[in-house]
């Protein structure tokens, strides 16, 4: 689950057509289903595409689907493993009603003619971390990332991030970059990169746990305004215009939104549900349970000392962030030219649905 943004593939949005993308899972292409629909025609279904493998991320939808949450509330869900094309195109394109993303990208779809809504904000505090091993000494702040690799999957939003850390602590900005692979762990330890992006609730945990050890900055604490890290869900906003559409997202939200509270009331037993219900993912127990752990401690979802999920989004954190990445560039229209301005959080994102 390292930190991954889907602006590389923004040029497939419109190129895909809705029944030739094909859904390939991590491990799997089996989908998870709540309630049998066949038996209620009447009751709505939600199609809902992961981001990436199934992780304490999505820990609230299989929560709420094994407790029978989502039954509770008149809907049925559908959990589609993550498509190749990125959960942002197959919601554009009709895949998928909903779809696991980040604000940041649904800004720069938009900027390129698509369609995306901002409907539930996940995380309420950054998540992510850029790291080098802690075994490079010559690494003790990010002004010393000057020069070096960065290890990335060609995101120009992440690109931006890093420059601005490096230039706030005194460095030049410039840096070299590489591919990641599947694991950024992996290419570090073989000298390949010198630093990545990570999630501090997955990878960070991981380290702890089973090394090797990281040296991470928080983007916020180097010059970065707001929150980058809002991750959350999507969908088509020309699909919200239906007002059976718009009643069975208020009834997805709901319920998942009480998954995810159960998760952090509950995080040992929420995280051996999600070990349990994502075979396919083959998470190991104690990194689930220690991720788990790690949100609810240190409160990622919610804000201040409560114990539950707003679920909503900080649009005082969000513009800031956007604005910053309009001025570096990260956001282009279809003709590959900066927007005329900025995109607006009010307009990319809604809490309506958030109960």
């Amino acid at each position: 689950m390292e930190v991954k943004k889907g602006l590389t593939k923004l040029a497939a949005v419109f190129g895909a057509a809705a029944l030739g993308l094909s859904i390939a899972a991590c491990g799997s292409t089996n989908t998870a289903d709540s309630g049998d629909s066949s038996k209620n025609s009447s009751t709505p279904t939600v199609s809902f595409m992961l981001d990436w493998t199934p992780n304490t991320n999505h820990i609230g939808l299989y929560v709420a689907q094994k407790l029978g949450y989502y039954k509770d509330a008149g809907v049925n869900v559908k959990i589609l493993p993550t498509a190749q094309a990125g959960a942002e195109t197959s919601v554009e394109n009709g895949v998928a009603n909903v779809g696991f993303t980040t604000l940041s990208n649904v800004a720069a779809f938009n900027s390129q003619g698509a369609d995306l809504k901002f409907v539930f904000d996940l995380t309420q505090k950054p998540v992510a971390r850029w790291c080098a091993l802690a075994s490079r000494t010559d690494i003790k702040t990010p002004k010393d990332l000057s020069g070096k690799t960065f290890v990335s999957f060609g995101s120009a939003e992440q690109t931006a991030v890093v420059q601005q850390m490096i230039k706030y602590a005194g460095g030049t900005g410039e840096i070299k970059t590489a591919t990641a692979g599947t694991n950024t762990f992996e290419t570090l330890t073989s000298g390949k990169g010198d630093f990545g992006g990570f999630y501090v609730t997955w990878e960070g945990v991981e380290s702890e746990l089973n090394g090797p050890a990281l040296n991470c900055f928080v983007a916020s604490d180097w010059g970065v305004p707001g929150n980058p890290d809002q991750l959350g869900f999507a969908v088509k906003s020309s699909w919200l215009k239906d007002s059976k559409n718009a009643d069975a997202l208020k009834k997805f939200i709901e319920a998942t939104k009480k998954g995810y509270d159960y998760a952090l009331a509950n995080p040992d037993k929420a995280a051996d549900l999600l070990v349990e219900q994502a075979k396919e993912a083959q998470l190991d127990s104690k990194l689930t349970r220690t991720s788990m752990e790690e949100i609810t401690k240190n409160g990622y979802w919610t804000t201040d000392d409560a114990k539950s999920l707003p679920g909503t989004v900080n649009f005082d954190d969000a513009q800031p962030y956007l604005d910053f990445q309009y001025k570096a560039g990260t956001y282009k229209d279809k003709d590959g030219k900066d927007p005329a301005e900025a995109p607006q959080a009010k307009e990319l994102a809604t809490n309506d649905y958030v109960a």
